[in-house]
C-alpha cells in the first residue's frame, strides 16, 4: 500500500493551492459582504484557469480536457475546497454527464464547455422533489419532433451565469417493484430559448456568492436532437454524474476543514490566559487532537473512494461514506474551531462563521446524510437477502 502522492500530484496540489491563495482569497471577504461576484472577475478567475491548463481537467484528453484521474482529480478539488465556492465555480469543471453528448451535441455543448467557452449547470431538483427524483412534476411530452418542456426546477446551483442548462423532465411512467414510476429524460436546453425562464433563487446562509436560481418552464419547445442520451434513461447519466460530485462534496469538505484547522492550530499556541497558551490546557489540546484526527481520516476515505473508481471497482457504498463523513466531520471541526477562538470565531474578522455557515448545506445537497447512509445500509444488507 503506497499512501504518497507521485511528483506530478505534489505539483498539481502546489500549483491549485497557490492559485487559491493568489486568486481567490484576496476576494472573499468582499464577496462575502455583497454576496455578488462580478462578471469581468468571474472571467478573470476562468481565463488564468485556462492559461494554467486546468480548465475541465476532469474531462478526458480526447476532448480537450486535462485528463486527471479520480484520485488526482479528488486532489485538485480539495485545494479547491479552501477558497470560496462563489469564486472556485469559475476554475472550471463542467458536469461530467456532457461526455453523453453525441453528433452536433459535441460541437454545441461538450467542447465549448471544456474550452470555457460556455457555462454549464445541471437541474434536477423541484420543491416536491429532492431525494425523491422520480417523484419529479417536471414533465416533457412529444410533440411531432420535439419535446414541449413544462415545469419548476429550484435550487439550481450558478444557473444565473449558465449559457444552458442540463434539465431532467418526466417523459412518461412505467410499473416497477415499488409501484409507478417516472421515466426521465435529459435535455440541453439553451438560455434564451422561448418558454424558458431563470428566476433568482433564494437567499442561503452558505456559499454567499454562489447563488441558486429557480427554472420556470412554460410550453418550452425543445427539439429531439437536444435530448442528452437516449429517451427515458436520464436516470442513468444523472446517477453517473452523482456518482462523481458527492467524491467532490467529500474532498471540498476535506480542504475548508483543513484551512479551518490551520487558523485553529496556530491560535491555540499562541493565545494566552492565566499566563500560558490555552493549547496547553487540555479542554483546548485535546479538541485539536479530535479535529485532525477526524480531518485526517475523512481524507483517507475520500481519497480511497477514488482510488477505488480508478481501480475499476464498485465503489458506491465507499463514496457514499466519504461524503457522508467527510460533510459531518466539517460540521464537528468548524464548530470546535469556533469555540477554540472564543467570541472573536463569530466575528467577521475572521472567515470561521463563513464556513461555519457554509458547512450546514454539505449535509443536504448532492444526497443527504440520510441518503447516503441509505446506500451504505443497502449495500451492506443486501448481499445477505435483507
Amino acid at each position: 500500500m503506497n499512501f504518497g502522492l507521485s511528483e506530478e500530484q505534489e505539483m498539481i496540489v502546489e500549483t491549485v493551492r497557490a492559485f487559491v491563495e493568489t486568486e481567490i482569497y484576496p476576494h472573499e471577504n468582499e464577496v462575502e459582504r455583497s454576496g455578488i461576484v462580478p462578471p469581468e472577475l468571474g472571467d478573470e478567475i476562468r481565463r488564468k484557469c485556462i492559461d494554467l491548463g486546468f480548465y475541465a481537467c476532469n474531462f478526458p484528453e480526447e476532448v480537450g480536457g486535462a485528463g486527471l484521474d479520480h484520485v488526482t482529480f479528488t486532489l485538485v478539488e480539495r485545494e479547491l475546497g479552501r477558497g470560496s465556492l462563489g469564486l472556485t465555480v469559475f476554475f472550471g469543471r463542467p458536469s461530467g454527464i456532457l461526455m453523453a453528448c453525441e453528433g452536433e451535441q459535441r460541437e454545441r455543448y461538450l467542447l465549448p464547455a471544456v474550452r470555457g467557452e460556455k457555462i454549464d449547470a445541471l437541474a434536477i431538483t423541484e420543491p416536491d422533489a429532492g431525494s425523491d427524483m422520480r417523484g419529479m412534476k417536471c414533465a416533457a411530452r412529444r410533440d411531432g419532433g420535439d419535446f414541449v418542456l413544462n415545469g419548476t426546477k429550484h435550487f439550481i446551483s450558478h444557473a444565473d451565469v449558465a449559457d444552458f442548462v442540463i434539465v431532467f423532465a418526466a417523459t412518461g411512467e412505467e410499473e416497477t417493484p415499488k409501484g409507478i414510476k417516472k421515466k426521465i429524460t435529459a435535455f440541453l436546453v439553451d438560455r434564451g430559448t422561448p418558454g424558458f425562464e431563470i428566476l433568482r433563487g433564494y437567499d442561503s446562509v452558505s456559499h454567499r456568492g454562489y447563488h441558486n436560481s429557480t427554472l420556470n418552464f412554460t410550453d418550452c419547445r425543445i427539439p429531439e436532437a437536444q435530448v442528452l442520451g437516449e429517451v427515458h434513461r436520464g436516470l442513468d447519466i444523472a446517477n453517473q454524474w452523482l456518482y462523481g460530485t458527492r467524491l467532490t462534496v467529500a474532498a471540498t469538505c476535506v480542504g475548508r476543514a483543513r484551512r479551518v484547522f490551520d487558523l485553529a492550530l496556530p491560535y491555540a499556541a499562541e493565545r494566552k490566559q492565566f499566563g500560558k497558551p490555552i493549547g496547553a490546557n487540555q479542554g483546548v489540546s485535546f479538541k485539536l487532537a479530535d479535529m485532525i484526527t477526524e480531518i485526517d481520516a475523512a481524507d483517507w476515505l475520500t481519497l480511497a473512494a477514488a482510488w477505488q473508481v480508478d481501480a475499476g471497482r464498485p465503489a458506491d457504498r465507499q463514496i457514499a461514506s466519504a461524503k457522508l463523513y467527510a460533510s459531518e466531520m466539517l460540521a464537528r471541526v468548524t464548530d470546535e474551531a469556533i469555540q477554540i477562538f472564543g467570541g472573536m470565531g463569530l466575528m467577521d474578522d475572521l472567515p470561521l462563521a463563513r464556513f461555519w455557515r457554509d458547512a450546514r448545506v454539505e449535509r443536504i445537497w448532492d444526497g443527504t446524510s440520510e441518503i447516503q447512509r441509505h446506500i451504505i445500509s443497502r449495500d451492506l444488507l443486501r448481499p445477505l437477502g435483507a
